[in-house]
């Protein structure tokens, strides 16, 4: 499933930041604040607006924001970029970013708003496998020794990690098969963690390309630590 002309922009941006980052601790949404003086969602926004294959951007914000956004976020909203008012869930923001969505963008990438350093090559990665018709996942494989632990944090048995890959974003769609696999979710099913998870549900292939750890998702104070040193290493590189 290829883009007629590969040339022109084929891919819809759908953006996550509708959560209310509670593990983050007190203060505004985590993806609002800062990291090296720019906002978290700002970072994630940016290697998908200067991209040249991406045709439009939808991002999925709380309740009220997406008619008040932030001071630093109002300017960009226009043709090519549209704030929506996101869900309960991640799926029901998914959904409300989709259905905005204009109908010229056959490729669909998903990508979460704490997300804020995605690389150029992940994304076209992503994209480039999007294109060939099956779903595609930014990830990369499990280092670390995994345990099962029951409810008494008892270790029942050590997880062969050979084939286990961390589950990261981007994660791109052909656009008929995302629509087809959200068509498919009935109210009372499981709620999927990811858009990948709704697809397999569905039987629709999904390939994973190797990211970088670098892909990090900011998540807990600990993270904006780690986050503000590598935004510091990314100024001082340049």
């Amino acid at each position: 499933m290829t883009s007629p002309d590969a040339s022109l922009p084929d891919v819809g941006v759908l953006v996550v930041g509708a959560g209310a980052g509670v593990r983050a601790g007190p203060g505004e949404p985590k993806q609002f604040r800062s990291i090296s003086g720019v906002p978290l969602l700002l970072r994630s926004l940016r290697p998908f607006t200067s991209h040249p294959a991406v045709a439009h951007v939808v991002v999925a914000l709380p309740g009220g924001m997406a008619e008040h956004p932030p001071h630093w976020l109002a300017p960009l909203a226009g043709e090519r970029l549209q704030l929506v008012t996101g869900g309960a869930t991640r799926t029901d923001s998914v959904r409300a970013a989709l259905a905005a969505l204009p109908h010229g963008a056959s490729v669909v990438l998903i990508h979460d708003a704490a997300r804020p350093f995605v690389d150029r090559q992940t994304i076209e990665g992503v994209i480039a496998r999007a294109r060939t018709g099956v779903g595609a996942i930014a990830a990369v494989p499990v280092s670390d020794t995994i345990k099962d632990v029951n409810d008494g944090h008892r270790v029942t048995r050590t997880v062969a990690r050979e084939h286990l890959w961390r589950a990261q974003t981007p994660q791109g769609f052909p656009r008929a098969m995302l629509e087809a696999a959200y068509a498919r979710l009935k109210p009372d099913d499981p709620t999927p963690t990811d858009d990948a998870e709704l697809c397999e549900r569905a039987g629709f292939p999904v390939d994973v390309v190797q990211d970088s750890v670098q892909n990090l998702k900011v998540t807990t104070p600990d993270d904006f630590r780690i986050a503000e040193a590598f935004a510091r290493t990314i100024h001082d590189a340049r």
